[in-house]
């Protein structure tokens, strides 16, 4: 994508953001049950066969309709996207942190080295902790990002950029992506 032409990148993070706005206000359609508010947030990530503990900020959208990064001046921190449900509540919830800044790694710098079966809890603010296992860990390009199964599909959702880095348009060309299911 760094070398195509700059409206066919308009075009496909307007196609990204439109798919993820939907899938986000069509998650629930067909649940007739209204969901119970839940005032618990997320608070800190630990995945300790990475020896990983991080804090969790929320993220929401930005005004373009892409989800909010955590800021680069915070690399230890990861946060949650708001718009996701509570880790430990039923639902997709989502997790967003930096593999690395322009000088040192970040908070998903060793992410994509998780295991099948490796352990992931979220501490809440209520005091409990959910617990996930690694399901599979998938390496997809940004314009084949899957929305649908990241943000809606049941389970917790960790992602990173990873694979090559285009020094021209400054980003990494992928996304690690972490899928886990409640333990």
């Amino acid at each position: 994508m760094a070398d195509s032409p700059k409206w066919l990148k308009v075009v496909a993070v307007g196609f990204l953001a439109g798919t993820v706005m939907f899938a986000l206000n069509n998650r629930d359609k067909d649940d007739s049950t209204p969901r119970k508010a839940t005032v618990a947030v997320p608070k800190r990530l630990d995945i300790p066969s990475l020896n990983l503990k991080a804090p969790l900020m929320k993220l929401g959208l930005q005004s373009d309709g892409e989800v909010e990064l955590p800021p680069f001046e915070k690399p230890a921190t990861a946060g949650w996207f708001e718009e996701s449900v509570v880790p430990g509540e039923e639902g997709a919830s989502v997790i967003i942190g930096h593999v690395d800044t322009k000088t040192a790694p970040a908070v998903f710098y060793r992410l994509r080295e998780v295991k099948k079966g490796a352990v992931v809890k979220i501490l809440r603010s209520d005091g409990r902790t959910a617990t996930y296992k690694v399901d599979t860990v998938e390496q997809v390009a940004k314009d084949h990002f899957p929305a649908e199964r990241v943000y809606v599909e049941d389970g917790l959702r960790l992602v990173t950029c990873g694979g090559t880095f285009d020094r021209r348009s400054h980003e990494y060309l992928d996304n690690i992506i972490v899928y886990a299911s409640r333990a």
